[in-house]
């Protein structure tokens, strides 16, 4: 079922892009209109799948890991996938995983200490699941843009 979002949906949303911890009273102040329907349009994006939770953003330096990479994985076998995706899932290092088109059939994103723990993880754990037949790493440098999707 396709919900139509209108105006002020897209004004709720917008705040709730920039502060998720924002009052709905103040937002309904924004808004012009009451408390109770900035809650009920808010539960409405929910149960529609347009809003999934909120979340707290931990910043990965902060807690000492300064390396971010992106590995493009290379299966043996298409047919591996599902086995893969267990594997790679229980390494706690890998935050994202995509399912991509390209050479790479995933695409995965990792957060480390420091080089050596990315080597590590790369050469001992990751390279070691079966019907991963070899990976392609690139080290970011920097995040220069981190946001939400605009309305």
């Amino acid at each position: 079922m396709k919900v139509q979002i209108d105006d002020v949906d897209q004004k709720i949303l917008s705040y709730l892009i920039k502060n998720a911890r924002i009052p709905f009273l103040e937002i309904a102040r924004e808004c012009g209109i009451s408390g109770a329907a900035i809650h009920q349009r808010v539960k409405k994006l929910e149960d529609a799948g347009i809003i999934d939770g909120s979340r707290f953003i931990v910043k990965p330096r902060a807690l000492g890991y300064e390396v971010c990479a992106y590995v493009g994985i290379f299966l043996d076998h298409a047919h591996q996938y599902k086995q893969v995706v267990g594997r790679i899932e229980a390494i706690p290092e890998i935050i994202e995983c995509h399912f991509t088109t390209g050479n790479f059939t995933f695409l995965v994103k990792m957060l480390c200490r420091d080089n050596q723990h990315l080597m590590d993880v790369l050469i001992n754990t990751l390279q070691n699941v079966p019907g991963i037949s070899k990976t392609e790493t690139f080290i970011s440098l920097d995040q220069i843009i981190d946001r939400e999707i605009r309305l």
